[in-house]
């Protein structure tokens, strides 16, 4: 290979049953004193997750000699150097334990393969800006199996084995590839070649649905981002692997990695397509409108990304937030869901962030910083200390975009659409600060909206949801709570009731009610000077309380904590309610819903 080609990275398998892939590493032209690295994090998952972990067996070579390990030196979890030759090509071949089958690393087995570069690919030091040849070779483990991914070919046969070149490490490591016997369709979505390829479906799926849906999904974006000029990108692919249980997306430049549960997908010969496909459909309008808020209107932070570390940001309000809000909007915009459909979503965005007591502790820009340490590792008080910024950022998105259409008229010039679109070219597409934004806001309103971002998005303060609703043909409805929010819980049922978590605040943590434990019955006690144990019971399940308890406010819960029995003191609390969306002026509401883009 010549060294106007850049770095190679060879991929081949080593085992599908070991779930070994075998990288070969060509360097043309090294240092001396050569370093590299794997990264620790993928862009769009904000977790350090170690990704060196899988790798093993490295070693190295010139000339087709193996370099003395004393030439190969690891210096901490995900970097070595290589002492060599700078005249001749320097190789190291490694294997990659693919076990993950999720969106973001590697998964490796008999029937299917799929990897993030991120995962397999080193980073060359002093080179991540040269291009990168990637070659994908077949074998008889791949018999039958296609290549997709989202790079540029440079030599393929049919099925899509051979070479593909990025321009650098970053659009490497932004293109993920999928291997296996998957189902393939395409569509043009405003004259721009799509594919959707799909691994793990059952024979029933209905795939010319599915591309109709997304098509949709697609030009209603398209449109609303560029009207009638052609998107950022010559092509695009999504890749979906479906499977028994399991929900999720990874956001690419010209792809997206998805995963979802096998009985959500359209079925033949079914008019009505399963509740999950809502879910589905979300999540690939979620993933396609990151196309353009995230990956190109990006956070000021992530201007160049630093594989090695966690790289910090206060905007993911902004970018996974308001993505959030616009995905359900635009299956309305794309006709796939009607008024009262799209509500029922929004009813249950308002609902989870109105049951998650850490609203009032940590704001949105405080819980985009802390993303690495909170939202992605959860634990039993994570609603007590902290907000999605998924869910809260996208009712921010709704406050800002009903805020503006209210001082505008109904229907006016000023929306959160004409914001998104002065922001794309503000930024030029590119780095965005809260700046930007604040500017963005100012300039297509006509006014400062600082009070507004300090406390909407810097402030723990409820927001002014009720109120805006109603001024666009929107109503509230109290209604009673389910019983586990009504008593401030989060439980797992399985023939027993078991503690998950205790909101803050609620009638269990008055009690003394802790995760982890097993809530095993109820005694009710009679009123009187002398209190009496009347009737004691085994609970199954949560909804059993209300049979047993009665009349009775107060009772006795039996719980079992660390295999210890133990007699909690349980009030029922005064009647708790949730909220419940209902339209009351379609046409106003029309005039936001339904906004052309």
């Amino acid at each position: 290979m010549s060294a106007a080609l850049g770095l190679t990275h060879h991929i081949e398998i080593a085992d599908v049953h070991a779930h070994l892939f075998r990288v070969t590493l060509t360097i043309p032209r090294p240092d001396a004193l050569q370093r590299l690295s794997l990264p620790v994090w993928i862009p769009g998952s904000y977790l350090v997750r170690e990704f060196s972990k899988n790798l093993q067996g490295l070693r190295a070579r010139q000339a087709a000699r193996a370099l003395p390990a004393a030439q190969l030196r690891q210096l901490n979890k995900c970097s070595w150097e290589v002492r060599c030759n700078p005249d001749k090509p320097l190789q190291l071949v490694y294997e990659v334990y693919a076990n993950d089958n999720s969106v973001r690393t590697a998964c490796l087995d008999a029937r299917r393969g799929f990897f993030n570069c991120s995962s397999l690919c080193l980073r060359v030091d002093g080179q991540t800006e040269a291009p990168q040849r990637l070659e994908i070779v077949a074998s008889g483990a791949t018999a039958g199996w296609s290549v997709a991914t989202g790079l540029a070919p440079v030599k393929i046969n049919k099925q899509g084995f051979g070479s593909y070149l990025a321009a650098d490490y970053d659009e490497l490591a932004d293109c993920p590839v999928e291997m296996g016997p998957f189902w393939s369709g395409n569509f043009s979505a405003c004259g721009v070649p799509h594919r959707f390829v799909v691994a793990g479906a059952a024979p029933g799926f209905d795939g010319a649905r599915l591309l109709a849906d997304t098509r949709k999904i697609c030009e209603t974006q398209i449109r609303f981002w560029h009207g009638k000029r052609k998107p950022p990108y010559k092509g695009y692919l999504f890749m979906l692997n479906a499977v028994d249980d399991g929900y999720g997306g990874l956001e690419h430049r010209n792809s997206t990695a998805l995963i979802c549960n096998r009985k959500d997908l359209p079925r033949l010969g079914e008019s009505k397509p399963p509740e999950g496909y809502t879910t589905l459909r979300g999540l690939i309008s979620h993933e396609y409108f990151h196309t353009w808020n995230v990956k190109r209107l990006r956070p000021a932070e992530f201007a160049s990304y630093d594989y090695g570390t966690e790289n910090y940001t206060q905007l993911l309000w902004f970018f996974e937030g308001f993505t959030s809000y616009y995905d359900d909007l635009m299956l309305r915009r794309a006709g796939l869901l009607d008024d009262a459909a799209y509500l029922r979503l929004l009813n249950k965005t308002i609902n989870q962030v109105m049951q998650t007591p850490g609203r009032l502790v940590q704001s949105v820009a405080q819980a985009s910083f802390d993303a690495w340490v909170k939202y992605y590792r959860q634990d039993e008080n994570t609603p007590n200390a902290t907000v999605s910024y998924y869910t809260k950022g996208a009712l921010v998105a709704l406050c800002f975009d009903l805020g503006l259409r209210s001082e505008s008229g109904a229907g006016g010039p000023a929306n959160l659409d004409a914001v998104m679109r002065s922001l794309w070219l503000r930024c030029k597409a590119g780095p965005m600060s809260e700046a930007d934004f604040a500017a963005a806001l100012e300039e297509v309103s006509g006014r400062s909206w600082a009070a507004e971002i300090a406390a909407w998005v810097h402030g723990t303060g409820e927001l002014p949801l009720e109120d805006l609703l109603k001024r666009h043909g929107v109503g509230v409805l109290q209604e009673p709570a389910q019983l586990a929010q009504a008593l401030g819980l989060r439980v797992q049922e399985n023939g027993n009731v078991l503690i998950k978590t205790v909101l803050r605040g609620g009638a269990a943590e008055r009690a003394g009610f802790a995760a982890g434990d097993e809530w095993l019955g109820v005694e009710t006690i009679a009123g009187g000077t002398k209190k009496t144990t009347v009737s004691g019971w085994r609970l199954g399940k949560l909804e059993d309380l209300t049979l047993y308890a009665g009349k009775h406010k107060t009772m006795q819960a039996l719980v079992a904590r660390d295999k210890q029995l133990l007699r909690l003191q349980l009030s029922l609390p005064p009647e708790v309610t949730t909220w419940r969306l209902v339209l009351r002026d379609a046409a106003l509401a029309g005039r936001w819903l339904s906004e052309p883009a």
